[in-house]
């Protein structure tokens, strides 16, 4: 591991980078690194605080000089997503991110990277290492579960911040400004499963999805990715014309992650076996052509098997309704903004589908810069999963955070930038969810911006961090901290 950042700067950044990607830290399993992170705060002799949840702020004092200057928090969460190829042998809960450069770009071993957020980490961390950095009073904010339902933002005291300027890093395009991003809720539909015994003389045949990219539900919704679900139902719903019947199917992982695999069990009557195979192949070629140019790996293979013919189906009935269920959920944009070009305002991930002793469940998630209209896909989403028999649960949800283009941060940051490197940055608001939104509610007068370095692939094992745009992005933010006043 220490192979992969040898000679990277800022050295500080990527050393901390390094040793947190040694600790476990998925969504609700953030209490080792939060611990860290505490215990080395008291090591440099920095006071620092940590809530019930695990939230913990660092006070940095001001360097000489600017004791009198507003204090500013920078904020990043613990928590990253866990996601792996299906090939890939790894345990989220012990084992380390193996990290491996290529090129210009630090990825990881066929998981998940971790830079989304581990880069904002590693970079607090650094700040609060340096003491030749020059800055006012500073509150190093480390927040968790971010990724699964952003409770700890969702739970911070009121109290818990004297800052009401904050500078969000989980941003991912060096040279942007980030000044608002989407709301969202979660929506899970369930199916009580009476299993019964499979047909005599049928096979039992395995359906895998594989190949897809994947990616972040908000930030590549729109780029026109295959999900795996939807394709495994298209090709479920031409075998079932055979006589298939459904076993198990599972696929997806994260409710804000576009599923990139899916596999299906299913019994197929022996005389329709070769007739499947070809089914299977066809749906192959046709959906490979449909996103040649976005999926150029998407496989889809049926293969049989052996000692695996004794076994259970879902009844017809609820085959059926699950199929058409999948179907007639709506997946991807469903709205783009009238005001800002560019910008997704409203779309729905179909997300996870899981089969269990006694239940299917499926889950989806909204979003929208617009609040009524996460109320409205999110009762479209509502109404398919009611029409197709299953019972229904909504998550709370959490708000979008509304552009204030008047922001003194702002101003600032962009200045900076202008001064820094020549040019103006980028304002834009994203379509992913982020902590501000949650922040300003819990924290009134909050004045805020998101930035960061260079990510791609979040959420996916194609994760990469772009190692140049992380020298740069430190430069710009030491310039901020020095301007503040």
């Amino acid at each position: 591991m220490p192979n992969a950042i040898e000679g990277l700067e800022p050295q500080s950044v990527w050393k901390y980078f390094a040793e947190i990607s040694r600790i476990p830290r998925g969504s609700k399993n953030e209490a080792a690194i939060s611990k860290y992170i505490y215990e080395t705060a008291g090591k440099l002799g920095l006071q620092a605080k940590q809530d019930p949840l695990g939230n913990v702020v660092v006070k940095k004092p001001a360097s000489p000089g600017k004791q009198n200057v507003r204090p500013i928090c920078l904020q990043g969460h613990l928590d990253m997503v866990c996601e792996k190829n299906a090939d890939k042998a790894h345990d989220f809960t012990k084992d380390p991110i193996e990290l491996v450069r290529k090129g210009d770009t630090l990825m990881a071993n066929g998981t998940t990277l971790g830079a989304d957020n581990g880069i904002a980490v590693a970079i607090n961390l650094a700040l609060m290492e340096d003491r030749s950095i020059e800055h006012g009073p500073l509150e190093l904010l480390f927040t968790i579960d971010e990724e699964t339902g952003l409770t700890g933002a969702s739970n911070l005291a009121s109290d818990f911040l004297e800052s009401r300027t904050l500078l969000n890093l989980d941003s991912e395009e060096e040279g942007e400004l980030c000044v608002g991003c989407a709301g969202g809720q979660d929506t899970l539909g369930s199916w009580p499963a009476a299993f019964e015994k499979a047909p005599e003389q049928s096979v039992a045949m395995r359906l895998n999805i594989s190949g897809l990219h994947g990616g972040h539900s908000g930030m590549d919704i729109d780029k026109g990715r295959g999900n795996a679900i939807k394709i495994a139902n298209r090709v479920v719903i031409e075998l079932a014309a055979l006589g298939a019947r459904l076993s198990a199917i599972n696929g997806g992982n994260k409710h804000n992650a576009i599923p990139r695999e899916c596999e299906a069990i299913l019994f197929i009557p022996r005389s329709k076996v070769d007739q499947a195979k070809k089914v299977a192949a066809k749906f192959n070629a046709a959906v490979r052509a449909e996103f040649a140019t976005v999926e150029k790996d998407l496989a889809i293979a049926l293969t049989e098997m052996p000692g695996a013919q004794d076994g259970q189906v879902l009844g017809k009935a609820l085959q059926k309704r699950l199929c058409r269920t999948v179907s007639a959920l709506p997946h991807g944009v469903i709205k783009m903004s009238a005001d800002i070009l560019g910008l997704v305002e409203t779309s729905t991930n179909v997300a996870v589908i899981s089969t269990a002793e006694d239940s299917i469940s499926l889950a989806t998630s909204q979003r929208s810069s617009v609040a009524s209209e996460i109320e409205e896909i999110a009762q479209t989403v509502a109404a398919v999963f009611e029409l197709g028999g299953a019972s229904l649960e909504h998550s709370d949800g959490y708000p979008g955070w509304k552009p204030n283009l008047d922001s003194s941060i702002l101003k600032l940051a962009a200045s900076t930038h202008k001064s820094l490197f020549g040019k103006e940055p980028e304002v834009k608001a994203i379509h992913a969810g982020l902590e501000c939104g949650i922040i300003g509610e819990r924290i009134p007068g909050m004045d805020m911006v998101s930035l960061g370095p260079t990510l791609k692939d979040v959420h996916t094992p194609e994760e990469k961090i772009y190692i140049g745009s992380v020298g740069k992005f430190w430069k710009f933010l030491l310039a901020i901290l020095r301007s503040v006043n």
